[in-house]
């Protein structure tokens, strides 16, 4: 079986979760690494048996690298967009770590190098990949719960301030260098967060014949501005032809967990943990509850690895679910911006 050789730039801790997806795959290989720093990088090597000679401290030493076949891209938001272009240059096929840019305007330019030079693209919401994804678009398509009313998409994580003796909270100390908090570095919940709820948003709509997913607009925008000047708390409502609504909300202050709602004229479908471990799918229908748990067997990353190392193989540039396309990226880069910027 021919295999897919992936390299990836960036160690951080997404690399390391994403790279012990390839222990359950067949298709694929993690084959090349690269940082600036010498100690992730040592380690790295280290833990996944890596070759020497394909550990390199120098990014654009992996790009050169002929036995790479995609990259994926874990930097910092704020160095999407120069890496991405770097990868096109070089002929890669192309992950990039959610969210892909940091505005819509260099997600069009980004879309016409990758058309004109036939560039393999994606983004990386790995959710989408899940079996049990797989089966809440299954029961939207089947119409199990009537024609979609709307939904709701929520993720948030308090990670601004911690408890100290019985109900009391003290705020953390902010450093403005951290990139979750940094607006030149991509920083804010809605980059790191809320980008969640407005893929799945556009996922879920997408599966509506009568909507054109483009045609979205962002009303009710509510947010809250941090000592860093990014956003830390933010709510919208997505509107799509005017008709079907999601109502998504994101917090770095409030411990909104990460779980969808999708509501219908017979019922509701809930995915809990929409977005990271993802625990299951309810559904509520003629006031009875039924629980639909899919043990995932694999590492969340090997689905999506799987899948894109198989569209690689059959060189596909086009290509559907649970791919995410860069006219899909460039949809939920649009709303993001406008969430970001309004």
């Amino acid at each position: 079986m021919k295999q897919i050789n992936w390299g990836i730039i960036g160690l951080g801790n997404i690399a390391q979760k994403f790279s012990e997806g390839f222990i359950n795959v067949s298709n694929s290989n993690l084959f090349a690494i690269a940082s600036k720093n010498k100690i992730k990088l040592n380690n790295f090597k280290k833990k996944f048996n890596l070759d020497e000679q394909y550990s390199f401290n120098n990014y654009d030493d992996l790009l050169k690298c002929k036995e790479v076949d995609i990259i994926y891209i874990t930097l910092p938001n704020f160095l999407h967009y120069d890496w991405i272009l770097k990868c096109i240059e070089h002929k890669k096929s192309i992950l990039i770590e959610k969210p892909a840019f940091l505005s819509y305007s260099q997600a069009t330019d980004i879309e016409k190098s990758l058309i004109e030079n036939r560039i393999f693209f994606t983004e990386n919401y790995m959710y989408r990949y899940h079996p049990l994804v797989r089966k809440l678009i299954e029961l939207v398509k089947e119409n199990i719960i009537g024609d979609l009313i709307n939904m709701e998409s929520n993720f948030g994580l308090n990670i601004m301030t911690k408890k100290k003796f019985f109900f009391f909270k003290k705020n953390k100390k902010i450093d403005k260098n951290n990139r979750l908090f940094n607006k030149e570095m991509g920083g804010g919940c809605i980059f790191d967060l809320g980008c969640y709820t407005t893929s799945i948003s556009l996922l879920v709509a997408a599966l509506l014949k009568e909507i054109d997913t483009k045609n979205v607009t962002l009303k009710n925008i509510k947010k809250k501005i941090g000592p860093t000047h990014v956003d830390i708390d933010a709510e919208a409502e997505l509107i799509f032809n005017d008709s079907f609504r999601s109502y998504i909300k994101t917090s770095f202050i409030k411990n909104l967990g990460n779980k969808t709602i999708i509501t219908g004229e017979k019922g509701k479908i809930i995915l809990e943990r929409s977005f990271l471990d993802i625990g299951g799918l309810t559904l509520l229908k003629n006031g009875k509850k039924s629980f639909i748990y899919n043990p995932s067997l694999k590492n969340l990353y090997s689905y999506g690895i799987e899948s894109i190392s198989k569209s690689i193989i059959d060189d596909k540039i086009q290509y559907s679910f649970p791919i995410m396309s860069i006219e899909e990226t460039l949809i939920n880069t649009k709303i993001i911006d406008n969430w970001v910027k309004n």
